[in-house]
């Protein structure tokens, strides 16, 4: 280890024992039969304290802070020094996959794991974080983890209720947190040098490649809106085709533009329309009102604004010509987030010198990197995961490729860790 390289046994071994630990963690749920485990619970309570105990065997110190994220570290060589900062989420949807969050903590520790064995401190300190919730399951607001982390946790949170009427404040005072005390999770940003987070890839892109791991350039930005197409309700047998207001038809054309041009835009550009309902609603009445979501994603934010742009251009231009109107609202909006041009360069050297060459992809769903990029640089390693299948028991990952993952992870936290990000 003294110059970052694992060899393979030594990672076969790593590799055994975290998907060993993911079946552990995956047992540990609020409902028997699936993977059920949500913030503030005492399911995420029990994980923390499993994870606690895997971070203490790998000599780290360990912690819970103050908004429940599980936390350890490993010291530099000299004490208090600057920290990599790796990590990943331990809570989960609702009837889960066992690996989404949980690979990149159990990976991380391994790599910690490795320098303790060797007795080996580096410049930096490593710090690992199991954070409570990116999922957003119980509140329906997502990565109050990471915003603790961050301190960016807005004042309205802790009011905010679950299905249960429960607030986050109740729910944290149940296990023995405090809510006036959010703001003690926040780290000083001079405290971490940067951050990295490993996990499966949610798309079919390593696979179709015939690779075990590649390098995520940058998290897509998200647009969110409700759309209406509004025309005339009519009697379905007496209105002549040529003289209907048919909001529905409308509604079918642009939905069938979004398909055709999104792509010609940008490969990486998606748009969905997800849902969609009609009024009246009856088998004999021409379709009046149309509400329907639209919600985009990509990479960058200047072409996913052009593509919004002219989607929402056409579905204007629709409405003239048919004789209805078009409105919309943007109820959700996240910008891009770009991985450190340097963490990228040093992912990309590590998986290269694992598996002889690296990839570079975005990652379509949003992660725990997001809130930690206002803060400090990110960089992100996805792992091959069946069909790319996610937020589903079905998620599934190959030992050898989580045995590659810890190779070059941890011959990036080594890197890192010893040179700081170039």
């Amino acid at each position: 280890m003294s110059d970052g390289l694992m060899n393979a046994a030594s990672a076969a071994q790593a590799a055994a024992r975290v998907m060993a630990r993911c079946d552990r963690l995956a047992e540990i749920s609020e409902t028997p039969g699936m993977l059920t485990r949500v913030y503030l619970s005492p399911e995420h309570m029990q994980a923390n304290a499993l994870v606690g105990e895997w971070m203490r065997e790998a000599g780290m110190r360990v912690w819970q802070d103050s908004v429940g994220n599980i936390c350890g570290r490993y010291e530099g060589l000299e004490t208090g020094a600057q920290a990599l900062l790796l990590g990943s989420h331990l809570d989960t949807v609702r009837n889960a996959g066992r690996y989404d969050g949980m690979l990149g903590v159990l990976t991380a520790i391994e790599t910690v794991q490795a320098l303790h064995q060797q007795q080996q401190r580096l410049p930096l300190a490593i710090e690992i974080v199991g954070f409570g919730d990116e999922e957003g399951t119980r509140f329906g607001i997502t990565l109050l983890g990471s915003r603790g982390i961050t301190g960016t946790w807005p004042e309205s949170w802790v009011t905010h209720p679950d299905g249960n009427s429960i607030t986050v404040a109740q729910a944290m005072a149940d296990i023995g947190l405090d809510g006036e005390q959010i703001q003690q999770a926040a780290r000083d940003v001079s405290e971490i040098v940067a951050y990295l987070e490993l996990h499966i890839e949610q798309g079919p892109c390593l696979e179709q490649e015939d690779l075990a791991l590649g390098v995520v350039t940058a998290i897509n930005g998200a647009r969110r809106l409700n759309c209406q197409f509004v025309g005339e309700a009519g009697h379905a047998g007496t209105v002549p085709m040529s003289h209907r207001k048919d909001a529905l038809a409308a509604a079918a054309e642009w939905m069938v533009f979004i398909e055709q041009t999104t792509p010609k835009h940008s490969p990486q550009l998606v748009a969905t329309v997800g849902t969609l309902q009609c009024s009246p609603g009856a088998v004999n009445v021409i379709p009046g009102d149309v509400a329907l979501t639209l919600d985009v994603r990509g990479p960058e934010d200047l072409p996913l604004a052009e593509l919004l742009s002219d989607l929402l251009t056409q579905a204007e231009a629709i409405a003239l010509r048919r004789g209805l109107t078009f409105s919309a609202e943007e109820y959700y909006h996240i910008p891009a987030t770009r991985c450190d041009d340097g963490l990228q360069a040093a992912l990309s050297r590590a998986v290269s010198g694992v598996q002889g060459r690296s990839i570079s992809l975005p990652s379509g769903a949003g992660h725990d990197a997001i809130a930690i990029a206002e803060r400090w640089p990110v960089g992100m390693l996805f792992v091959r995961n069946d069909r790319g299948i996610s937020h589903h028991p079905a998620e599934a990952v190959m030992e050898k490729d989580v045995a590659q993952a810890i190779q070059a992870y941890t011959r990036v936290v080594f890197d890192v860790a010893s040179g700081g990000v170039k």
